[in-house]
């Protein structure tokens, strides 16, 4: 991905993608256009390939009779893919519903509502875009608020948006509802991996959770920009809810770019990079981005699921002492990310976790 930013923990401001898209311009700002998306487009899948994001059931993994074999399939998805669509998952629908209405009603309000609760010099919390170091940088087709929300304490209620009026109280309740399924998971990879599953999910009983709402207007010229540009995640676990029928998550496997077709009521399951680096490369953190629309808008949520803070980032020992050296080094979650958010020039962030 070239050149690093020095420091990431805060964002230059820049104009609302939402309100450009009012205006209904018939080109994009330059500044948008990548100049790359071309030879990128050349390799999207297919509407009519096989391959499909593996399908997960929760309620079979917990099922004694049909355990062993759903185990098995996510076992293989998180080998092969790193990342799957997840029902099942014994969150309500009223909480998918709740935290979709109050996502769309928040982007709904006018620009200078919602700049009341906008990104602060030196932080990424609030309404805003994430990772802008500089004025030359390329900017992706989307705005976003990203809030965090467990633990408690973690919590900066100055840019927690009170309009629409029962945001927080949806937020509060789908965060601890995320978290349900990050824990659980945690317990079903560690099964698959042949690893102590008790002081891992206590690891994300007390983890760390932060809340990113998404939105990507129309967009005049959408083979041109990206509503997200091609990433790895570095937590643990995504977990991403679809606010629609519209796709635009895609995730590169084999040299091709696949959509994840939205499916109601399930929530994407997104290895990051301390998984890869827990299972000692096994399971894989994959290549993803968003693409925008035409003539539709798109929302998602995407749920950060880490550790604590305390909490070992290294191979694991089970998997260690079965004889497979360590691929990575072992820094708590605090120096972990102090490493992606003071990046080294030039050198890829997983790199750096290498030994």
């Amino acid at each position: 991905m070239g050149l690093e930013p020095k420091n990431l923990q805060s964002s230059i401001p820049v104009p609302s993608v939402q309100e450009l898209a009012s205006l209904q311009l018939e080109a994009v700002p330059s500044r948008y256009i990548r100049d790359d998306m071309e030879s990128i487009i050349s390799t999207v899948a297919s509407d009519n390939s096989t391959l499909r994001v593996p399908l997960i059931d929760m309620a079979k993994l917990v099922d004694s009779e049909s355990h062993e074999t759903e185990l098995q399939k996510l076992h293989a998805a998180c080998k092969e893919w790193g990342i799957f669509q997840l029902i099942n998952h014994g969150v309500a629908d009223e909480s998918l519903r709740n935290m979709n209405k109050q996502t769309q009603e928040f982007f709904d309000l006018p620009l200078k509502e919602k700049k009341r609760w906008a990104q602060k010099p030196g932080s990424l919390e609030g309404y805003g875009q994430a990772f802008v170091t500089s004025e030359e940088q390329k900017l992706d087709w989307n705005d976003m608020i990203f809030l965090k929300a467990l633990p408690i304490e973690d919590r900066n209620l100055e840019i927690w948006p009170e309009n629409p009026p029962k945001f927080r109280e949806s937020l509060d309740r789908y965060s601890q509802d995320m978290r349900q399924i990050a824990v659980a998971l945690t317990r079903f990879m560690a099964m698959g991996l042949e690893i102590e599953t008790r002081e891992l999910c206590a690891a994300y009983e007390d983890g760390l959770y932060q809340i990113r709402m998404n939105y990507y207007p129309p967009c005049p010229q959408p083979e041109r920009v990206t509503g997200l540009a091609s990433h790895v995640d570095i937590p643990g676990l995504a977990l991403l809810l679809d606010c629609g029928d519209t796709p635009g998550l895609q995730v590169l496997k084999d040299g091709r770019w696949i959509f994840v077709e939205p499916l109601d009521g399930a929530v994407v399951v997104d290895m990051g990079r301390i998984t890869e680096i827990l299972s000692n490369g096994l399971y894989k953190a994959p290549e993803h981005r968003a693409v925008v629309n035409k003539s539709k808008e798109r929302r998602s949520i995407v749920t950060f699921c880490y550790p604590g803070l305390s909490f070992k980032v290294g191979p694991a020992m089970d998997l260690i002492k079965l004889g497979s050296p360590p691929l990575y080094k072992t820094v708590t979650v605090e120096e972990y990310l102090g490493c992606f958010f003071n990046p080294k020039p030039d050198v890829p962030f997983i790199d750096t976790m290498k030994i």
